[in-house]
């Protein structure tokens, strides 16, 4: 009995020892790192021969470099918010490298840093416009999927022009990496904005071969950030192939059905004065068919919404009659937006963006085998039809 008290005494003061290590043992210290919350790259502009090719005959062949920025935020630049005179430090350090890989322009960044730095924390990847038009971004991204640091939910958007320019603000407490991934939390109530792609995602669509979006941002001369549209991924080459407007944007969300909110202004015929739909559920089916060796498609949306606003003050909003001409402007409405977004995609990229060819592999597997080598092209001819329901369930509090 005495012997397995002492043993159990010895035990109880071996875990009191270890007790305060626990979770110590790979700690780091904030003060020591330099933590990474986005990451920019951009096409090189200068065209520099790299160093260790430059003037040595037969050398390695030229290759394209890339421009790679690091925003950095440390205890030192979150933590002072001290101001000298009428200028105040900023919350971030943007670090630039260049060379022809990623890793070991990265890893050169070491030289330039007095702090260990720690990708943990990353929460966007923004890729720079003729990066994107020149590279495949399976070859781009290929270091950041494999990065065991790298978080799969970091974010990943394409920049009109530099991204570079993406990570700076004029607001000395902004960190724009941060600010970019609460921008996206604005999906849920525009069709302007699509759903995050992160790295987890991004790698099912790079080696899918079909063409696909990802989100575009913007810098404007006043120096915000903006979200604007979207970047086509073209699914061969895995380059970017163009831009959809924002307005396109709402087309394609219409088509398919993965908005969550959003507003729709048309115009009453009537009295020609505005009126804003808001949407309470919206729901799209895109439906396949095959007659003979021919190829064609039906989209079948349908939203439930409420008059957010209108002017048209002569009229009862109540009323019936006023009720089914909303209805019927809000339809002819939405129909404008996805015609014009199906000739941009159908007839100038000639990329399905909108998931036309995996509906037709679900349906008709056999058919799908024939034609996916050279989807892009059969989808740029094959005709789509679309028919638009709109019901307002809600129109305010007023009668008027």
């Amino acid at each position: 009995m005495k012997h397995i008290m002492i043993r159990t005494l010895l035990s109880a003061l071996l875990v009191l020892i270890l007790l305060p290590l626990t979770g110590c043992w790979s700690n780091k210290e904030i003060e020591d790192l330099g933590l990474i919350v986005g990451t920019s790259l951009d096409l090189d502009k200068q065209g520099e021969p790299r160093e260790e090719s430059a003037g040595q005959a037969g050398g390695p062949p030229h290759r394209d470099r890339i421009t790679i920025t690091n925003q950095f935020v440390t205890a030192e630049t979150t933590g002072k918010g001290t101001k000298t005179g009428t200028s105040q430090q900023k919350a971030y350090n943007n670090v630039s490298e260049t060379g022809d890989t990623i890793l070991p322009t990265l890893r050169n960044m070491v030289l330039r840093i007095e702090k260990r730095a720690f990708a943990e924390h990353s929460k966007v990847i923004i890729i720079g416009e003729d990066l994107a038009r020149t590279m495949d971004l399976q070859k781009i991204l290929d270091f950041f999927i494999r990065e065991q640091e790298m978080r799969p939910s970091c974010l990943l958007l394409i920049a009109q022009n530099r991204a570079s320019k993406i990570l700076e603000s004029k607001k000395p407490m902004d960190i724009p990496a941060l600010k970019l991934v609460e921008m996206t939390h604005g999906h849920g109530r525009t069709t302007k904005i699509l759903p995050p792609t992160t790295l987890t995602k991004i790698e099912g669509k790079l080696h899918s071969g079909a063409s696909f979006l990802l989100q575009n941002v913007v810098s404007p001369s006043n120096g915000d950030i903006k979200f604007a549209g979207a970047a086509v991924i073209e699914g061969k080459t895995r380059k970017l192939r163009g831009f959809l407007n924002e307005k396109e944007i709402e087309g394609l969300t219409w088509i398919t059905g993965k908005g969550k909110g959003g507003l729709v202004k048309s115009v009453d015929k009537k009295t020609g004065q505005p009126i804003i739909y808001e949407i309470l559920s919206m729901k799209s089916k895109i439906i396949p068919h095959i007659d003979g060796n021919n190829i064609s498609f039906d989209i079948n949306i349908e939203s439930e919404g409420r008059i957010a606003e209108h002017w048209v003050v002569s009229e009862k909003t109540m009323e019936t009659e006023f009720l089914k001409r909303t209805e019927k402007a809000v339809e002819e409405e939405v129909e404008r937006l996805v015609e014009n977004v199906l000739d941009k995609i159908q007839h100038e990229y000639r990329a399905d963006v909108s998931g036309f060819g995996n509906k037709l592999r679900i349906k008709y597997p056999h058919i799908w085998k024939t034609v996916k080598k050279d989807w892009d092209q059969t989808f740029s001819e094959v005709p789509i039809k679309h028919e638009v329901k709109i019901t307002i369930k809600d129109y305010g509090t007023s009668d008027e």
